[in-house]
């Protein structure tokens, strides 16, 4: 018999569930939970009362109770957890229980803290993430990158726009939102370690139906790597949507960006320069996110058409990227990359997800 978590689970505020008697371990796995931010629920053996077991978002059995935990509800999420490297008999205990992974403490540690803390956040199915780069200074890519986020939020989707570009101006004043109150990236530069989803998106400016991770006015502020890890993958748990909006270099923390996308827009003005230009862009870009493809921005150059391009470049064709007349002027008055229902920006972009969120499998070619 199997059991997933109930749907309920969280709206009940389900806790992670610790099997154990033996003191030194439970202690151990106490520090685990309170390092990541969660307070479990402990017994001695498979909980009585229906629904602990099956409904808690991870079980963690110790090997000293693997015994008392024979005959419980097969489900996803159990962990055997114990410190004896050398016991031979544990992979017999875990099969009996249905445990999911053997772990050994202190070496898997950190990653325990974080499978705890995601467990806490109900993660399941992790945010499709577009990173959308130029070609060429001023190509058009942040123009593209905030009409994707507000074309997918219009849609109902969880959406997080984040500004990978310190030297950009700013998504949320292309947004309309600079004076929105909320955490800008010098309130992150420097983190360390896991930072909470949640958390995250409730801090950041909410615009246009999405959230909106930005620079603030003063002066440039380094990103650590580590922070860009961080940032992102908390993003990426959450679900739904995150753009990230990339600039033309390829430094350390733009690497852990790059290396955290599901697919990458390189937009292309149509012409010979911006090509050549494309073309360096790309082998780096190309080095860190296998999956990179072309978005050509018109008018053209004579001679030149999307698949030229595409093929020179030797990169899949995204598709063409249609000029809108009126986007500055509308920019000026508030309204956003995207906003016009009815214009061709935001044509494309609700093609564009169409495709890549056909199935919520695999972005297509």
């Amino acid at each position: 018999m199997t059991s997933d978590r109930s749907p309920g689970a969280r709206d009940r505020g389900a806790r992670p569930l610790i099997v154990t008697e033996d003191v030194a371990l439970l202690d151990d796995l106490l520090r685990l939970c309170a390092a990541a931010g969660v307070e479990p629920e402990v017994h001695h053996s498979v909980p009585e009362r229906k629904g602990h077991w099956e409904d808690a978002p991870l079980v963690l059995v110790g090997d000293d109770a693997a015994a008392r935990c024979r005959g419980a509800a097969r489900r996803r999420g159990v962990m055997l957890v114990g410190r004896d490297q050398d016991d031979a008999d544990v992979w017999r205990w875990a099969v009996e229980i249905g445990a999911d992974r053997v772990l050994r403490l202190p070496d898997a540690e950190s990653w325990l803290v974080d499978r705890i803390a995601d467990a806490a956040e109900d993660v399941g199915r992790q945010a499709l993430t577009i990173g959308v780069i130029g070609g060429r200074g001023g190509a058009g890519a942040s123009t593209l990158a905030c009409a994707l986020a507000v074309t997918a939020a219009r849609a109902g989707r969880r959406t997080m726009l984040i500004d990978g570009d310190p030297l950009g101006g700013g998504l949320d004043v292309l947004l309309g939102g600079e004076r929105t109150e909320g955490r800008r990236w010098p309130d992150f530069a420097a983190s360390k370690g896991r930072v909470a989803g949640g958390a995250l998106e409730e801090s950041l400016p909410r615009l246009h139906g999405l959230r909106v991770l930005s620079w603030d006015r003063g002066d440039s502020v380094v990103v650590r790597p580590e922070a860009m890890r961080s940032v992102l993958a908390a993003a990426r748990r959450r679900g739904g949507i995150v753009v990230v909006d990339l600039p033309r270099r390829v430094d350390e923390a733009v690497a852990e960006a790059l290396a955290q996308l599901d697919l990458g827009l390189l937009v292309v003005p149509a012409e010979l320069r911006a090509v050549a230009a494309a073309g360096r862009v790309a082998s780096m870009v190309g080095m860190v996110l296998p999956d990179l493809r072309v978005v050509v921005r018109g008018p053209y150059a004579a001679g030149l058409d999307e698949q030229w391009i595409a093929d020179a470049l030797r990169l899949p064709l995204a598709g063409e990227l249609p000029v809108e007349q009126g986007l500055s002027q509308a920019q000026d008055t508030g309204a956003p990359p995207g906003s016009r229902t009815r214009g061709p920006l935001a044509a494309f972009c609700a093609a564009f997800w169409e495709r890549a969120l056909a199935g919520e499998e695999s972005v297509p070619s």
